[in-house]
């Protein structure tokens, strides 16, 4: 199983679909993002006593924190229609205008990758967003002319991984933003368990400690780990997913103790060893690994950064003592010795 299907979260339609059946309904069933819930919780209570459409709301942190989900609890939890799109998928102003004009009394209208949006599809929201109008220009030229609509209410929920991308104007028009945390280990093992249920697959304390432990804080890992342990104790023909199963499992995909894959390592030791500990930049460390920016900076360093293997200055990224010991180096690249 590559990196893309178990840690970025890629493109298995089975995959996918099963992960979706994992997801949780309403508030009541998520776990973890306490502080999101509560304001969450709050913002709805008071949206639907009132009955006035939820306030824009807009989730940002890693992938796989459950930005997606929260986004079609909020429209269950408001008895809502859901329609959903992506930034980049946006080209045009008449593919938002589109959508815009076929939302009804209080959509939740999801957009995925809100960082991504054209500058032109971003400038057509602020009326919509505002006013829940929009201006429509017909005839464009010298008798160009202007036409008002009037849009039904609704709210948009955006999810980003790029908070700092979004544009001041943009992000003031949100009246909720919520920041996602990655999840403890005792949250994870919950949500392993609540998994294993769902998929029917028997699991020890330990066997879901240790999966949990191994998910960078991340539940779309947390199950996308479960279902490839899943797989090698049917194949192995265990009855129960104990620790030494789930080590065994990911020890084959190259996950280690603290959750870090074949990448994660790679990176740590080019900055290492290359670079003598850092600093060294994003675009250096790309080019070397072979690897787009963006997924080093949305994928691998979130989690390298929180668990305190790297650090990020303003002249680059370090590597920490935690790093070096991790993989058993000093800060040279040198394979430590024992005494």
């Amino acid at each position: 199983m590559s990196r893309e299907s178990i840690i970025s979260g890629g493109s298995e339609s089975i995959d996918e679909s099963t992960l979706t059946s994992l997801r949780p309904k309403n508030l009541d069933g998520y776990i973890g993002q306490e502080a999101v819930i509560k304001k969450l919780s709050i913002a709805i209570q008071a949206a639907l006593g009132r009955g006035e459409p939820l306030d824009h709301i807009l989730f940002h942190g890693p992938p796989g924190l459950g930005k997606t989900t929260l986004a079609h609890i909020v429209a269950t939890e408001m008895n809502a229609g859901f329609v959903s799109a992506s930034g980049p998928a946006l080209e045009r102003a008449a593919d938002l205008v589109g959508i815009l004009t076929n939302l009804q009394q209080g959509d939740i209208f999801f957009i995925d990758e809100m960082h991504r949006l054209p500058r032109i599809v971003e400038e057509y929201l602020y009326p919509a967003m505002e006013d829940f109008e929009i201006d429509i220009i017909l005839d464009p030229g010298p008798h160009a002319r202007t036409v008002k609509l009037d849009l039904a209410e609704f709210t948009i929920v955006g999810a980003t991984t790029r908070a700092g991308l979004i544009t001041g104007p943009m992000r003031d028009r949100f009246g909720l933003s919520l920041h996602m945390q990655f999840y403890t280990p005792r949250e994870l093992t919950e949500i392993v368990r609540r998994s294993s249920t769902i998929l029917k697959i028997d699991i020890t304390d330990g066997g879901a400690e240790t999966i949990a432990l191994r998910s960078r804080g991340t539940p779309r890992i947390s199950n996308r780990l479960l279902k490839r342990v899943r797989d090698f104790a049917q194949v192995e023909e265990k009855d129960s997913i104990t620790e030494d199963v789930a080590v065994e499992a990911m020890d084959i995909h190259g996950i280690d103790e603290a959750g870090l894959d074949s990448l994660d390592r790679k990176y740590l030791q080019i900055i290492i060893n290359q670079y003598t500990g850092g600093p060294v930049g994003v675009a250096a460390l790309a080019a070397t690994l072979n690897e787009e920016q963006d997924t080093l900076i949305d994928v691998v360093e979130p989690f390298l950064l929180s668990a305190g293997f790297l650090n990020r200055t303003s002249r680059g990224r370090m590597s920490t003592p935690k790093a070096c010991r991790h993989l058993g180096l000093d800060h040279r690249g040198q394979e430590e010795l024992p005494l």
